[in-house]
This record gives C-alpha cells, sequence and structure tokens, in this order.
C-alpha cells in the first residue's frame, strides 16, 4: 500500500530540473520588479522634464551627501559639486522626499513671491516635527504676534533699553571669567532675553536650563530623520517634548492666576498673556498651539542670533581695520549724546551705517540655515523644465550669498562693499531672512539685537582668541571646537 502511494507521487510530484526552473522564474520576475522600482525611483513621474540631478539611493536620496561636514565658510560641496554639474536647479532626494534646488536668482526673486499661490511655505521632516506646519489663517496670526511684540513698535518703545541692559550685564559677567565659549553664552543670554519678552521668565526656576536643552537640539534639527535611540534625531525629538511639558505647565500655571496674584500688579503684559486672552477668540488657539508657538519663537529670536554673534567675534578679530571702523562710530554716538550714559535710542540704532554693513557681511558670510523652503501647489514651469506639483523647492541662499557675479572675492570679509551695492543685488541675492511680505517677522528684532550687543562690546570691551575657531557647514554652520574668548573691560 505504501509503496504504491510512493509511486503515484512520484509520478505526479515535479523533479529537480522543475522546481530549479520554478525558483529561477521568480528570481526573474523578482529583479524585473526591482529594476522597475529602481528606474521609477530614479525617473519620477511627471507631465514635464524634470530638471537635472539625482535621486540617489532608494529611501535615503542623497541626505548622507547633503548633511556631511566640511570645514569650510564655501558652499557645502553637495551644492558647490551639482550646481557645476547640473546647472543653477537641479533634483534631488532627501530622506525619501524629491527636492528641487535652486540658485537661480531671477527665479527665487520669483518664487518667493508667489506664496499661497505657486507655493506655500515648508519645513524638511525634522523641522516639521519640531515646527508644525500650521494653517495660512493661523500662519498670518503667528505673524502679526510676533510683529507686536519684537517688530519695530515694540523694538522702539521697550525692547532697545532692555536689551542693552540685559548685554551690559552679560558682557560684564563674561569678562570675570578667564575664558568664554561664545556661541553657548550667546544662546543662553538670546534665551534667557527672548523667553523673559515671551513669559517674564516663568522658566528660569525650571528643573531643566532651557538654553542648554536648545543647544543640544539645534544638533539634532539637521541630522538624518531616524528616530531610534543614540540617534541625534531621536534626541532631538526627545527634547523637544522636554522643552514643551516645561512651557505647558507654564502655560496650565498662567492660566489658573491671574497677573497680579502670580507676578505682582507692576508686571507688563508679555507675550503669553495675549495669546491666553485670544485663545477665547482664535479657534486654533488651544494649548497645544500656544506651546508650539512659544517653542517656535525661542528658536528663531536664538539660534540665528546667537550663531551670527559667534561668527562676528571671529571676524572682528581677524581684520582690525573694520573693527576699528565700527568702533569709531559707536565712539561718535557716545559723543554726540548729552549724557554719555543714557540708554541707547532708536534714532541712533538708525544711524549705524557701518555697523548694519557689518553685520550684513557677517549674515552673507554665515549662511545661518541651509535655505528657505517651498512646496509647489501645482506644476511649475522654469527653464524648459517642469517642477511637479507636490515637489519641495529648496532656494539655496548661500548659493546666492557667495555668488561670485553678484559679490567680487565671495569669501571675503569685507563690509565696505555695501556702501555702493546695487539695489537689485541686495533685493534678488541677499536674502538671510526671506523675502518681502514673507520675510521672517524678527529681522528687524535681529539686526537691531545684533547692532546692540556690537554698540556695548566695542566701546567697552576687547576680546582675544583663547582656543578654538574651527568653523563647519553640515550645511547647518556649526563650530565644533567653539569659540572660546578672553573678554576684558577696555581701560580709559
Amino acid at each position: 500500500m505504501s509503496s504504491a502511494i510512493l509511486s503515484s507521487f512520484q509520478a505526479y510530484a515535479p523533479g529537480k530540473t522543475d522546481l530549479l526552473s520554478v525558483a529561477w522564474g521568480l528570481v526573474a520576475l523578482l529583479t524585473i520588479y526591482i529594476t522597475h522600482w529602481l528606474y521609477r525611483w530614479r525617473n519620477p513621474k511627471t507631465k514635464g522634464v524634470l530638471p537635472p540631478g539625482s535621486m540617489g539611493l532608494p529611501f535615503i536620496g542623497e541626505t548622507i551627501q547633503l548633511i556631511m561636514p566640511s570645514a569650510s565658510i564655501d558652499l557645502p560641496p553637495f551644492i558647490k559639486s551639482r550646481l557645476k554639474r547640473y546647472g543653477p536647479i537641479f533634483r534631488t532626494n532627501v530622506a525619501g522626499r524629491p527636492v528641487i534646488i535652486s540658485a537661480d536668482r531671477e527665479f527665487n526673486y520669483y518664487i518667493l513671491r508667489q506664496d499661497g499661490r505657486l507655493v506655500d511655505t515648508w519645513s524638511l521632516d525634522t523641522f516639521a516635527e519640531v515646527f508644525d506646519q500650521t494653517s495660512q489663517s493661523s500662519r498670518k496670526y503667528t505673524r502679526n504676534l510676533t510683529l507686536n511684540h519684537f517688530g519695530v513698535e515694540a523694538l522702539k518703545e521697550r525692547l532697545i533699553p532692555r536689551m542693552e541692559d540685559t548685554i551690559r550685564k552679560t558682557l560684564a559677567a563674561w569678562s570675570s571669567q578667564e575664558s568664554m565659549e561664545v556661541k553657548s553664552a550667546a544662546i543662553t543670554l538670546t534665551i534667557d532675553f527672548a523667553a523673559r519678552q515671551l513669559f517674564s521668565g516663568d522658566l528660569e526656576k525650571a528643573p531643566l536650563k532651557l538654553s542648554d536643552m536648545f543647544n543640544d537640539l539645534v544638533e539634532g534639527l539637521m541630522s538624518f530623520p531616524l528616530n531610534i535611540p543614540g540617534t541625534a534625531h531621536h534626541k532631538c525629538l526627545k527634547i523637544h517634548k522636554e522643552v514643551r511639558l516645561m512651557m505647558g505647565d507654564v502655560l496650565k500655571k498662567r492660566r489658573m492666576s491671574p497677573p497680579s496674584s502670580s507676578h505682582g500688579t507692576d508686571r507688563q503684559e508679555d507675550l503669553l498673556d495675549h495669546l491666553i486672552q485670544d485663545m477665547n477668540k482664535e479657534s486654533f488657539l488651544n494649548e497645544d498651539f500656544v506651546v508650539q508657538l512659544m517653542f517656535g519663537l525661542l528658536f528663531v529670536t536664538s539660534d540665528s542670533i546667537s550663531t551670527t554673534l559667534a561668527l562676528a567675534f571671529k571676524l572682528l578679530a581677524e581684520h582690525p581695520s573694520v573693527l576699528e571702523e565700527l568702533t569709531a562710530e559707536h565712539e561718535e554716538i557716545l559723543k554726540n549724546r548729552e549724557n554719555a550714559d543714557s540708554p541707547l535710542t532708536w534714532n541712533e540704532y538708525k544711524s549705524m551705517t557701518f555697523t548694519l554693513q557689518v553685520i550684513h557681511e557677517v549674515l552673507r558670510l554665515g549662511n545661518i540655515a541651509p535655505g528657505l523652503f517651498r512646496r509647489a501647489l501645482q506644476d511649475i514651469p522654469v527653464n524648459g523644465y517642469t517642477i511637479p506639483k507636490g515637489w519641495v523647492i529648496m532656494i539655496a541662499t548661500a548659493a546666492l550669498h557667495l555668488n561670485s557675479n553678484q559679490f567680487d572675492d565671495p569669501l571675503v570679509f569685507n563690509p565696505r562693499r555695501w556702501k555702493d551695492i546695487q539695489s537689485s543685488v541686495v533685493s534678488k541675492s541677499f536674502m538671510p531672512f526671506g523675502v518681502g511680505l514673507k520675510q521672517c517677522a524678527g529681522a528687524e528684532y535681529s539686526r537691531v539685537f545684533l547692532a546692540t550687543f556690537l554698540h556695548v562690546l566695542v566701546t567697552k570691551y576687547r576680546w582675544a582668541i583663547v582656543k578654538g575657531g574651527k568653523i563647519v557647514r553640515a550645511p547647518i554652520i556649526r563650530f565644533p571646537d567653539g569659540f572660546h574668548y578672553k573678554i576684558s573691560e577696555k581701560i580709559n
């Protein structure tokens, strides 16, 4: 019986040759599928012709090349090499997302004026997780709120003297140290000052120091978005959560107790008071939104300013003739006062012609942000190519700021270049804060803070480097060894 069954099975079972054929067939099908998938990855569908470029490896794209550190203030090699190979507009892929990178000044100038029509504001994945994408109505509200508390009128009426007082105390403390790591110390300065304007310093007694947390947070923002323990991205998101919890506690306590009972009747209304009042008027103003907004405002009023300050220390120390001219401008301001100890005024700030040229030159060379990001709301034709709907457009501001056609010797620190620079170059090739109506709402705040800091620094102090000073771009500019300076009060 058993032998009969075995004989029947052998008669109908496939032989070794048949099994091998099936296996090879499956391999062939899998190879065809993978080949087709790779082709589609490298050649995305579009109604027109895509800009030249490469999509890199599946899922990863060219992310690793983009964030590869470069020990130079020049353009990141990733962008520089591709501009040379492909021209001013090329395609790539960052963390699985198709991106168009543009260094075309005319196209960039055009596209930045098409917000809400051809494009809308967008952030890289890590930034999007940390700074939630929001609706147009909430963006408009946020912009108006920021201008109300950090704009020109706020600067004129109350912020400049507060800045100067804080900076004076800070520099006095720095000068008492053997040396200061300027970048991290500047983050502490800018975070603490902004926090006092946002919520009257309610986080000063928090269990964790806010400025230290922001130092670590920044390092993860341009990392590969891999959210597993041990990665910079994971640490960034963890810190973000901790900061939000701290700010959430501040919001809840403030809502439960009126200003008169928790802060005293002499406390002036801060931005958090303004938000709490509006929470009953605007549907999108829930606790999560308020906390996220406070977090975002702290970041944008601190990181770029602190990085620019650190770079200014280095560049001014290396260019004594620029420092001499800058110092002369500020000493002239003191001479023209009836009382040399009077606080800095808005009119004095507006008279700082060379100071603003120095600030612009530091911003031009520093290129603090990797670029400006937009998302195509429809197919966009450009130079015979098509940018597909939904694709991200990265305006490579560094490529504009370091373009030798617009700026002679672009890697040279030369503030005097701004004396005769054409307005068309400024409008289309210099955009550290964006352009037009979408310019960063804190642009003037940043310039005033930097100018006020320089005013106190050059009139009261001198400084010399102790160690560090190395610059790395990845693609955000960073100082891996720190900028350690000995700051000393001038003896008149």
